[in-house]
């Protein structure tokens, strides 16, 4: 369980600095990216080769990291108290920003899984796939993954080994899951493009690579890299 938390304590830190005068300069927003996709789209693979692209401390955290987290007691507690004290209000805030006086009503598992989110995207350089992540972290690059049915099921059917049927029933299933998630932890519908900076629909002519670079170009554009 450890290697987790050592994962995250690899991206780069964000200390205090001073201007000529002495004074603390505003701490710019760490670059994060937020991955939203449609089930057989590409996104998973999208966010690895974004990461490789640009290269060190860049991490992707996906679902099955983020749950373990935020289902772990102790990996939640090592997590927060390795957090610089002086981020742990900010933390807060964006937390009480976004739910404000219904976050006491979430359950324990969805204060820990957003904590985790937001402390994850506090320390920057990381790509979150799912978990809502985008509505969460307003400064983060939000990107929406779509892409055509007949090009979903192909890919599952190639990559995962499935039949056409099987194909099929794991698309409209964990996108009925994924919709309804979101819906009832964040208030909103994750297929509707304003809630993103860039909506890529891969595809025939459009490769997992074209929407990599597009998103690396863009990235690099936006947190000055």
């Amino acid at each position: 369980m450890k290697s987790l938390v050592e994962l995250i304590n690899r991206n780069i830190a964000f200390g205090k600095r001073f201007d000529f005068f002495g004074k603390k300069k505003a701490t710019k927003k760490p670059p994060v990216i937020t991955i939203s996709r449609e089930t057989g789209s590409g996104g998973r693979p999208i966010a690895s080769l974004v990461a490789k692209k640009l290269g060190r401390p860049w991490k992707v955290y996906h679902k099955e990291i983020v749950e373990k987290i935020a289902k772990e007691t102790m990996l939640e507690k090592e997590l927060i108290s390795e957090i610089d004290d002086a981020n742990i209000p900010s933390i807060d805030k964006l937390i009480f920003d976004f739910f404000g006086k219904g976050y006491p009503n979430l359950s324990n598992y969805y204060k820990h899984l957003v904590k985790i989110i937001s402390t994850i995207g506090n320390r920057g350089h990381v790509i979150i796939i799912g978990r809502g992540a985008d509505f969460l972290l307003s400064h983060a690059l939000k990107v929406r993954i779509i892409c055509e049915m007949d090009q979903r099921i192909n890919w599952l059917m190639e990559f995962e080994k499935m039949t056409r049927r099987q194909a099929i029933e794991r698309i409209n299933e964990f996108d009925r899951r994924r919709d309804q998630f979101i819906k009832t932890l964040y208030h909103h519908d994750p297929k509707k493009a304003h809630h993103y900076d860039l909506v890529i629909r891969t595809g025939k002519d459009l490769s997992i690579k074209d929407a990599a670079e597009i998103i690396v170009r863009l990235a690099k554009r936006r947190f000055l890299l």
